[in-house]
């Protein structure tokens, strides 16, 4: 706990970053950005989708509409700020030499996924009001 507490302080002091061990490849670094901004595009791709179920479907159940909403919407929110997270890792772990962290989170993320898709599935084949 205390180590994802520093984690977040280091979210908004990136500078800190750069006193810990030496200076990795540039290359990976921007590697390792290019991966957070593809997060990032996921984590919008999610809360404009959650928007989109809200705003567009009106006719489907207020329940189903604000369920698949909600789940879209917090799915994102976690992608966004795992995004950050990491980042944070990954640079910390890069600039001490140590093997990048592993996650659980694309797994759990494409589960959350899967089952939005399989209730929409659901929706659409009992209809909007069934």
């Amino acid at each position: 706990m205390i180590e994802f507490i520093r984690n977040v302080r280091l979210w908004f002091m990136p500078e800190e970053i750069r006193e810990e061990g030496a200076t990795p490849d540039y290359r990976f670094s921007l590697a390792n950005e290019r991966t957070f901004l593809a997060w990032l595009r996921t984590a919008l791709a999610l809360i404009g989708g959650g928007f989109a179920v809200d705003q567009f479907l009106p006719d489907l159940r207020w329940g189903w509409r604000v369920g698949l909403a909600l789940a879209l919407l917090a799915a994102g929110v976690l992608c966004a700020f795992r995004a950050v997270n990491h980042w944070v890792r990954c640079e910390r772990a890069m600039r001490r030499g140590e093997d990048l962290p592993v996650s659980r989170f694309p797994a759990v993320l494409g589960l959350v996924v899967a089952v939005v898709a399989i209730a929409m599935v659901v929706v659409v084949l009992l209809g909007w009001e069934g």
